[in-house]
């Protein structure tokens, strides 16, 4: 059983569910290393499943907390990434927004620049933005080329770029949409097309299409 979102958001330090799944990829058959008339005793079997059980359970532990180390990985330390970075914890927000949150802090600390600015609205947009700028207008414009649409979690982005740009510039956000040459381009046919809203198929790529 593979870990949720939704779980995360109502669980404390430490006391994550385990998943299963894993845990039974990591649990040695200990019973193989030992003499083949060993695998027909009961008494012998019993004895190495229960150590089998705990040796995984000391492996799904150590593999659990590594992953506490690193933000793309984290789950039930996420909270401890952000009270170090000085983010309030919001335990009612998906575990992926607050992961964004937390990279975005870490990509903005020094001097604000416009790779800084890109590297912190990559965090939100799937790695790929470009950021125009018009010093004469004091604005600046961050444009999803990453994702179509409206990306989610805009909010937290907009925080986070409030948060580090000078207090003297303005900026705004353009957004790509798929259009109706894009379509035509990849052969999508009416029958494939009608599947979809048009709101649907403008934040579409040809992959989700087909």
């Amino acid at each position: 059983m593979a870990y949720s979102e939704e779980k995360y958001k109502q669980i404390t330090y430490g006391s994550a569910p385990i998943d299963e799944e894993n845990l039974a990829d990591l649990t040695p058959a200990l019973v193989n290393y030992l003499p083949h008339y060993y695998k027909y005793s009961p008494i012998t079997g019993s004895i190495q499943s229960g150590f089998a059980n705990e040796l995984g359970l000391v492996y799904y532990s150590i593999e659990d907390l590594l992953k506490q180390l690193f933000v793309n990985t984290t789950t039930w330390g996420i909270e401890r990434w952000e009270t170090f970075l000085g983010i309030k914890p919001e335990a009612e927000k998906p575990l992926a927004h607050r992961r964004e949150v937390v990279m975005a802090k870490i990509r903005g600390a020094g001097t604000t620049t416009r790779e800084m600015v890109q590297r912190v609205a990559s965090s939100f947009a799937g790695g790929m933005v470009d950021i125009y700028e018009y010093p004469a207008d004091y604005h600046f414009v961050v444009k999803f080329v990453g994702v179509r649409g409206i990306p989610p979690n805009l909010g937290d982005l907009t925080n986070s770029i409030e948060e580090i740009k000078p207090a003297h510039l303005g900026f705004s956000y353009a957004y790509t949409y798929t259009v109706w040459q894009e379509l035509a381009e990849w052969n999508v046919s009416w029958t494939e097309a009608n599947q979809f809203t048009w709101d649907e198929l403008s934040t579409r790529v040809l992959a989700t299409i087909n």
